[in-house]
């Protein structure tokens, strides 16, 4: 349950190893929250993420297994984590692949294996999140979105899509979860500098991990149902969606 003043009490990440996600929890462990869950495929990297909180300061972190190829496992992690708790303020959808274009065009299984990860687990992850926050009656779904899903490029088109769905499911559930006392914010950042993008061209108003996690913060406390980041994007893909197909092409393949 949040505390007295509304700070975020327990957080459980699913894909806590990233980059951006650890960079919230900081946050939000800076503002109280004492209780985080981090789950994920990677336990090295889990471990390594949950000492980083608990030097922040968190009194209680705990690492779970968590696959997000795994749909028949995830209400029950899901489950395990709101029991052992009693009470989750905050759940993270941070998992997801880039992966290549030309890789997804050579060989289409791998595509499908990001379509999976990417939406279809966090499908199933998030309706397991929703069931739960129903039924204690407060919760907040974080969904790590991303602009690639607002207007697919042509160069990244089966990882665009793959957010693009994402967007309009967290935007669907979010609606459907009204009056329940839970809600769903949908966090759309640019290109954020990470592991994930290391070696890659900037695209303009590229950001840092930090500054993502900035705008949640800023955004959360707004009461916003979704953060871009940084901000100026939402005026630049507002342009953006209303350019005609052949304009959009000319543009995204710069």
């Amino acid at each position: 349950m949040r505390d007295a003043v509304g700070a975020v009490q327990s957080v459980l990440v699913l894909g806590g190893s990233s980059e951006i996600a650890q960079a919230l929890v900081d946050r939000l462990v800076g503002s109280r929250c004492r209780s985080v869950v981090l789950a994920g495929r990677d336990p090295a990297a889990l471990e390594q993420a949950a000492a980083r909180h608990r030097r922040a300061g968190a009194a209680e972190v705990e690492v779970v297994a968590f696959d997000a190829l795994d749909p028949s496992s995830h209400r029950d992690v899901v489950d395990a984590v709101f029991e052992a708790h009693g009470d989750i303020d905050m759940v993270v959808v941070a998992f997801g692949v880039l992966g290549d274009q030309a890789t997804f065009d050579a060989h289409p299984a791998t595509a499908a294996d990001a379509v999976r990860t990417n939406f279809a687990g966090a499908v199933s992850a998030s309706l397991a999140v929703a069931d739960r926050f129903r039924r204690q009656g407060h919760g907040t779904l974080l969904v790590l979105s991303s602009v690639a899903g607002v207007r697919t490029r042509a160069d990244n088109y089966v990882y665009g899509s793959t957010k693009a769905g994402l967007d309009a499911f967290a935007q669907g559930l979010g609606d459907a979860l009204v009056g329940s006392g839970a809600r769903v914010v949908v966090v759309r950042p640019g290109f954020v500098h990470t592991r994930m993008t290391a070696g890659m061209t900037p695209a303009p108003f590229s950001t840092t991990p930090e500054e993502v996690a900035d705008a949640v913060v800023a955004g959360l406390a707004k009461g916003r149902e979704v953060i871009w980041a940084p901000s100026v994007l939402a005026v630049v893909f507002g342009v953006f969606r209303l350019l005609p197909r052949g304009v959009w092409r000319r543009i995204s393949a710069r």
